[in-house]
């Protein structure tokens, strides 16, 4: 029979409220007033002491009545990949035409929905609503691109009806799916060139706030980068209200602790959404490897996905994408330079040194 290690209950329970992740594989406890038991790193509120136990593992805290906590998974060998595979598999049923409720989702990779509801926003930085969204957002995208007409590819996209369509499709595509089909033919577009201290600065805003902030040292040359973007808007001309707010843009870009409220524009496939949701949750002054990104959004090999959703970003510092590098430091690939990339990081560490 398996022993438990740590000399004493009271070292255990030491172990426990320091959520101590060399005490897991030693022991689990478990709670008499729930009946379920966690590993000792379990990050679920602690419960008074005279209500727990311990067991020299899952199978004897099994045997005596316990469940197995949803949260730290102390009955499989590797949580983490236990985790990001419920997670992967997911993500696949969300991907498919067919809308799923969060109930059945749960159900179908055998948790309950609060603790999978969770547990997913936790790894993807999306929750599956959103994920749903924008899936079904980039197979209305491709259909559109592969020419078919609105209606069908409405339907081919996954959305029920037509209603549903013009409710949710408009937001998804940042315009209609007849602009869409023609490269943005109609869509308004302001934008305004201006210096900034990393070079020339081009700040373009759509009705439905700032969607492209591309740096460079050359006005023709930022100018054409947009139309590539745009290749059939209108090009509105400039107001005092926009005039502030590029102010407000070039104010961020010049000082990393200058907040922006102004809304984004974010146009970009399912996948896209997920790696830039991820860059915007770097904190500033610190970096992640394009591995920890993959890692975060739950696709952990997709390690060159995800440097090209980088490559792809509309939005320079605005989306973070300078604060992701290669996994031993170096710098790697910047859409606007790496001597921009390597001052914007510069310039962030300096407050966490001071």
């Amino acid at each position: 029979m398996k022993n438990l290690t740590r000399n004493t209950d009271d070292d255990r329970w030491l172990a426990v409220l320091a959520r101590d992740l060399t005490a897991d594989g030693q022991f689990v406890f478990a709670v008499r007033t729930t009946g379920i038991f966690c590993r000792p790193s379990c990050r679920a509120r602690h419960a008074l002491r005279k209500n727990v136990c311990f067991f020299p593992d899952a199978i004897h805290a099994v045997q005596a009545g316990y469940r197995a906590c949803k949260r730290c998974f102390p009955d499989k060998a590797d949580p983490q990949a236990y985790r990001v595979a419920k997670v992967e598999k997911a993500c696949r049923l969300l991907e498919q035409d067919r809308p799923l409720t969060l109930d059945a989702l749960a159900q179908q990779v055998g948790m309950s929905p609060y603790h999978f509801h969770r547990l997913f926003k936790s790894l993807t930085g999306m929750t599956p609503k959103a994920w749903q969204q924008a899936a079904r957002a980039e197979r209305l995208r491709r259909a559109l691109m592969e020419g078919e007409t609105v209606t069908a590819s409405v339907l081919a996209a996954g959305f029920p009806d037509s209603s549903s369509y013009y409710r949710k499709a408009d937001e998804a595509l940042g315009m209609t799916a007849r602009q869409y089909r023609s490269g943005g033919n109609h869509l308004a577009v302001r934008f305004a060139i201006s210096h900034c201290s990393l070079g020339r600065c081009l700040v373009a805003e759509s009705e439905r706030g700032i969607c492209a902030l591309l740096l460079g040292d050359d006005d023709t040359a930022l100018l054409a980068e947009l139309t590539l973007m745009f290749p059939h808007a209108r090009y509105e001309s400039q107001n005092e209200d926009f005039t502030r707010r590029v102010g407000q843009v070039i104010a961020r870009v010049d000082n990393p602790d200058a907040s922006l409220a102004l809304p984004l524009d974010i146009r970009g496939t399912a996948f896209q959404q997920q790696v830039w949701q991820a860059l915007r949750a770097i904190p500033c002054g610190e970096t992640a490897s394009y591995r920890q990104v993959a890692q975060a959004i739950g696709k952990p090999d997709a390690v060159r996905a995800v440097a090209g959703a980088c490559a792809a970003n509309k939005l320079a510092i605005l989306i973070p994408c300078h604060r992701v590098v290669r996994t031993d430091g170096a710098l790697s690939g910047y859409r606007w330079g790496t001597a921009r990339k390597a001052a914007l990081l510069q310039r962030e560490a300096k407050p966490r040194e001071a």
